[in-house]
């Protein structure tokens, strides 16, 4: 298979992928028990007459696959998938605006701490990988492994709740939200004040993280520096930081390539817990939230994100290996 016959081949099944992820994301929220007119407007005092209103507004009270009384077309799911090709995710129950808008205020703050999480997790758990697989067997090893497979099995809601506690009380860091009610006007402070409130749930999302990237990293390591190419390079007399950094590492890391483009995407629907103990304004709070609404016109936007940027990081991981390893087209 050619290198261009393997990228259109694996384009194409994402794009597969997510037409069978905007059937099921319709299916999902049509299946739960209970009516979504009296869901999404919890008012006792709702008439008949209101309820088919509100039915007929949100397009409820069509036919939901085929329209046997008119147009086939007019039904839930043509109108559901024809406003998701203009970009349009419908409006939110609670907050009757366009759940398109509101994600994409969302959206920006996770992607601020999914990123600096993500990047601080990479580079820290990649240094510690290549230290304890170039020191094995050693104090220094023992320990890295200890510590990455403790912060590996934490459970992140408990270390949210332990960090929250720690940075409130001694560190005197704000326990919620992503900027102070009535902050400074310039922008500097205003940068040191979504610095501060970023302190603590970005360290919960580094810890989470970086037992992965420090495992996969030393056990990638460990295997490249078996290989007979090392031992030659060792055999010409040279120098160990440059058999580390010319041979070994440039192999050692395809596999964390691969994992950093999947965790990206997991991290962004995943970041709902760590959100969700610190207040802070993004996708993961905005799902929790729309969960005890029942506002369904956002869980199902929310979801809809979430599963294309895991295919997205699927696919780009797989492009990415592709390119750097001309053996997996092959």
């Amino acid at each position: 298979m050619s290198r261009s016959d393997y990228i259109i081949r694996r384009i194409g099944m994402a794009a597969l992928t997510v037409v069978f992820a905007v059937v099921m994301n319709f299916f999902l929220f049509r299946v739960l028990p209970g009516d979504p007119a009296k869901a999404g407007i919890r008012d006792p005092r709702l008439t008949a007459a209101a309820q088919q209103s509100i039915r007929e507004r949100f397009g409820l009270d069509k036919p939901l696959l085929i329209n046997l009384e008119g147009n086939p077309f007019d039904s839930q799911f043509f109108r559901y998938f024809g406003n998701l090709l203009q970009g349009d995710l419908g409006i939110s129950y609670n907050f009757n605006r366009p759940v398109a808008d509101l994600l994409r205020e969302r959206l920006i703050n996770t992607v601020l701490l999914v990123g600096v999480g993500e990047v601080l997790a990479i580079i820290i758990g990649v240094a510690l990988g290549l230290l304890a697989a170039w020191r094995r067997g050693t104090a220094i090893d023992v320990g890295v492994l200890l510590f990455g497979l403790f912060t590996w099995a934490l459970p992140t809601f408990f270390l949210a709740i332990i960090l929250l506690i720690i940075g409130s009380t001694f560190l005197g860091l704000p326990v919620a939200g992503i900027r102070t009610a009535g902050g400074a006007s310039d922008p500097w402070s205003q940068i040191v004040d979504v610095g501060r409130h970023m302190m603590m749930p970005t360290l919960t999302l580094t810890i989470i993280l970086l037992g992965e990237f420090m495992l996969i990293m030393r056990s990638s390591l460990l295997e490249v520096l078996s290989e007979d190419y090392i031992l030659t390079a060792k055999a010409k007399g040279l120098s160990d930081w440059v058999i580390l950094r010319d041979h070994a590492m440039r192999n050692a890391m395809l596999p964390m390539i691969a994992l950093i483009a999947l965790t990206l995407g997991f991290t962004v629907s995943g970041s709902i817990l760590i959100e969700s103990v610190f207040s802070w304004p993004g996708l993961g709070s905005a799902v929790f939230e729309a969960v005890g609404r029942r506002d369904f016109p956002m869980l199902q936007g929310a979801f809809m994100l979430f599963t294309v940027s895991v295919i997205l990081a699927n696919t780009a991981a797989d492009l990415l290996y592709a390119a750097l390893d001309p053996r997996v087209s092959v």
